[in-house]
């Protein structure tokens, strides 16, 4: 018995299709230019691979069993992604990607990565996207060990890693915060770091591997660590902790009276942000270059810091 991998090919499956369609075995050979023989043939060999019968000849009409419809369903789906896959590859030799990989930050703005996402869409690109969530060191780690293509967000200096490029977003400003029924609502400020150790600090995970970074923690203080920049600021605005978080999410919470910005001893935070890639030999793809020409935008880099909330 033949194997069933040998008899369904793309051809073979054109082939029960067009028999689906002309409703015979006869027109079905006349309009594929075969005499019937070889074409009942070539569909007893399919039957004999799958050990079922894929038609009903108990009439003129070819009528497909229950087995026959199924397989035309899936015939159907397997030869759409065929024609798929050799659009996506004629594409690639132009020069197109197969996959792009952007790790972003957990302080960048979520909507303005969508809307970039949307304007990549738009250009009907053969290249897949693939988003990573990361924080911290992190987000660079994600493209120095091969996992990401382009880094948006990276919160450290990487001028002197060999083989990255580097520019600068802008700086992200943080101010301390806190739900106004924590107890440190009220606390005289500016709060020093004694005050502040007798309370927990919400922080959020490092996503670097070989990390455990939480900035802003002391040592001996409470700690609820969280996954995600959002998480935290959720966390906060339960009361369940205070901490840094980047003033432009905060701020229509603030606006809001569901947080509180408060003085403390220690600095307030200016994080100066970058996007990375790695730089190579070759060109760039044409979806890396796409990025970065919208990276250099002034208003995109802006909007990637600010444009925390959806209107």
């Amino acid at each position: 018995m033949r194997n069933p991998r040998d008899v369904l090919t793309p051809d073979s499956l054109a082939m029960l299709q067009e028999i689906a369609v002309a409703g015979s075995f006869a027109a079905a050979a006349r309009s594929l230019g075969l005499v019937p023989s070889a074409l009942t043939y070539r569909v007893r060999q399919i039957e004999e691979a799958l050990d079922v019968l894929l038609f009903d000849r108990s009439s003129r009409q070819a009528k497909p069993t229950p087995a026959g419809t199924e397989l035309l369903r899936e015939g159907q789906r397997l030869l759409q992604d065929v024609e798929a896959v050799a659009h996506r590859v004629r594409r690639v030799a132009t020069g197109w990607e197969p996959q792009l990989t952007i790790a972003v930050d957990g302080a960048m703005s979520p909507y303005t990565v969508l809307e970039l996402v949307q304007a990549f869409y738009d250009l009907a690109p053969p290249t897949r996207l693939k988003l990573r969530d990361e924080i911290l060191t992190g987000t660079l780690e994600a493209l120095t060990s091969g996992r990401a293509d382009l880094a948006i967000g990276v919160a450290v200096n990487a001028s002197n890693v060999a083989g990255l490029q580097l520019e600068m977003l802008g700086d992200s400003a943080f101010l301390f915060a806190v739900a106004p029924h924590h107890p440190l609502a009220q606390a005289p400020e500016p709060i020093s770091d004694a005050c502040l150790l007798q309370h927990r600090l919400v922080a959020v995970a490092d996503s670097a591997h070989s990390s455990q970074t939480s900035i802003g923690l002391m040592g001996g203080q409470d700690v609820l660590t969280v996954a995600s920049m959002q998480a935290k600021l959720q966390a906060q605005l339960r009361g369940l902790g205070c901490g840094f978080l980047p003033t432009a999410m905060a701020r229509p919470y603030l606006e809001a009276g569901r947080l509180v910005t408060r003085k403390v001893g220690r600095s307030e935070r200016n994080v100066r942000m970058y996007y990375a890639w790695k730089g190579t030999q070759k060109p760039a793809g044409r979806a890396l270059q796409w990025w970065l020409e919208q990276l250099r935008s002034r208003t995109t880099r802006a909007a990637l810091l600010e444009n925390h909330h959806h209107f």
